[in-house]
């Protein structure tokens, strides 16, 4: 049996808003192991069409081996989804009934170790959701200036210790540069651990009590902030958000799953811009969030934020 490495998130929400039926065509722009095109894919038979694209070339061939029996027509395109209206049109397709986007990555991308996504282990500074894309982590670390770093760790990491990260990377890259993800993550964690030594230090010696056993590590945001900046993931939102009046048919519905609060930001804003110009109708007030039980079977389901829009003008796509 083919291991899916992979549980989608907010499943039966997710089907309970877009109601998924037959002769529809689902564009899903980041189809990843295929988690959520296995809960659709039986609702839009006999003669619906489902059209998957994915960043990573190795999703998309899984995905097609995954589903080479589908009961209806399937394509699945290497591509990121800012390229969903490029994509579209090469397939000779004018809309989508429904429009859909998980921003989370698969589980199977974050243990590989060769991926660089991860610090559990040890790996390469990579992070590329592409590997045919030029740029690493590891150049962005060792390449840029101590501002530059500092501003990207801040930015997309939210890292209120974000110059003192910097400072510390480009001193260690002074000796020698820095390679691996165990390397990165600790030199974070060391500054941690002089901020902590400094409190304690002010309160006289006296240790802090802890506020959470689930506190995060501190390479957390960090990684974040380079994988973000790696895959130009916001830049690529942004650009996908912009696309949906063309993307989706009249009474159509996009929906997006986000993970953080900055994709979360993106998301709402620009449902919010459509709706207040009557371009579209907002179906989550407040994002869908997932219950206790999925929490517990399912934790990176704690940050899953689902919103959804209803599309109500024409499209402009003409092609």
């Amino acid at each position: 049996m083919m291991d899916y490495g992979h549980v989608p998130v907010l499943a039966g929400e997710l089907l309970e808003l877009l109601q998924p039926r037959s002769g529809q065509l689902v564009l899903d722009c980041t189809v990843g192991r295929g988690g959520h095109a296995s809960l659709i894919l039986p609702h839009l038979a006999p003669c619906g069409r489902y059209v998957g694209i994915d960043a990573d070339p190795v999703n998309v061939e899984f995905v097609r081996e995954r589903f080479s029996n589908a009961p209806v027509q399937v394509e699945w395109v290497h591509a990121n989804f800012f390229k969903a209206s490029t994509v579209m049109q090469q397939l000779g397709v004018k809309v989508a009934d429904i429009v859909l986007a998980d921003l989370g990555f698969s589980s199977t991308q974050m243990a590989d170790p060769a991926r660089g996504m991860s610090f559990a282990e040890e790996g390469p500074l990579d992070m590329r959701l592409d590997p045919t894309q030029q740029n690493t982590a590891a150049n962005l670390v060792n390449d840029l200036s101590q501002d530059e770093l500092a501003d990207l760790i801040y930015r997309y990491g939210q890292d209120r210790f974000s110059r003192m990260i910097a400072r510390k990377i480009v001193e260690q890259r002074s000796k020698s540069p820095i390679k691996t993800t165990t390397v990165l993550a600790g030199l974070v964690r060391q500054v941690y651990g002089q901020v902590a030594a400094g409190r304690r230090f002010a309160a006289g010696g006296q240790k802090r009590r802890r506020r959470s056993s689930r506190r995060i590590d501190p390479a957390t945001r960090t990684f974040m902030a380079l994988r973000i900046a790696v895959n130009g993931e916001l830049d690529a939102l942004a650009q996908l958000l912009q696309q949906l009046p063309d993307l989706v048919a009249t009474g159509g519905i996009a929906a997006m799953i986000g993970f953080h609060s900055l994709e979360d930001r993106l998301i709402k804003r620009r449902f919010a811009d459509l709706a207040r110009k009557d371009l579209g109708e907002v179906l989550t007030r407040k994002p869908i969030t997932a219950g206790q039980a999925e929490r517990a079977v399912n934790p990176r389901s704690r940050s899953a934020k689902l919103r959804a829009i209803r599309i109500m003008v024409p499209a402009t796509n003409t092609t």
